[in-house]
């Protein structure tokens, strides 16, 4: 193919992750809610009937299908569902980003206010509890954070003759921290304390450039 034809097929293109159609995207919202004139975060207890994480504390979300406008339409949709409410009742919905997870999944956060909470109807089927903790807890705690460790096994009949080094190869070390928020008893971890913690920095940061 000559330069000129490769230079206009990828002419315009925008700036995405390799091999991003391969990858399963889901959405999440981190709920806000009022309670007693101040801001708490709403989390769900997934139902023990699951049978992906039974019982773990997440946010509203899940995967992104066709008939989804886009990623927030999926994480309004979402909550909706899981929450029994109408999505009308979800206000003020704002990307914070996007991020991998350990299994190459894209998780797409966003935050946004839901208005009357107290007529939220859960589903059972996906949802065992909701609670909420104020927004001032997560500001005012550090969470714990510990390291995992990710051990390179390459299968067999790896060509391992074709790198350099071959068997003594130097495979970089990989790790990932795990952030850990306790409150009353219930543990938040995982990639909901993630995008938790990113959520949080996203506000610490801001505030500092009020100053």
């Amino acid at each position: 193919m000559e330069i000129a034809k490769v230079i206009a097929k990828l002419k315009g293109r925008k700036l995405s992750i390799l091999g991003q159609t391969e990858l399963v995207k889901y959405s999440v919202l981190i709920p806000l809610v009022e309670v007693g004139n101040e801001t708490h975060i709403l989390f769900e207890v997934r139902s023990l009937n699951l049978r992906r994480q039974p019982g773990e504390i997440c946010f509203p979300g899940g995967r992104i299908d066709e008939n989804d406008v886009d990623q927030r339409h999926c994480a309004i949709r979402e909550t909706s569902e899981e929450l029994g409410i109408e999505a009308s009742s979800i206000k003020d919905v704002i990307p914070l980003g996007f991020t991998i997870n350990a299994s190459s999944n894209i998780i797409y956060p966003f935050v946004g206010r839901i208005i009357n909470p107290e007529e939220m109807i859960p589903n059972t089927s996906e949802v065992g509890e909701v609670f909420t903790v104020p927004l001032s807890f997560f500001r005012e705690t550090k969470p714990e954070v510990y390291k995992i460790y990710y051990q390179v096994i390459p299968e067999e009949g790896f060509p391992l003759h074709l790198i350099p080094g071959g068997e003594n190869y130097k495979w970089g070390q990989r790790h990932l921290d795990e952030y850990f928020y306790q409150y009353n008893g219930r543990v938040i971890w995982g990639l909901t304390a993630r995008v938790l913690y990113n959520f949080l920095e996203l506000l610490e940061g801001d505030a500092k450039q009020g100053e």
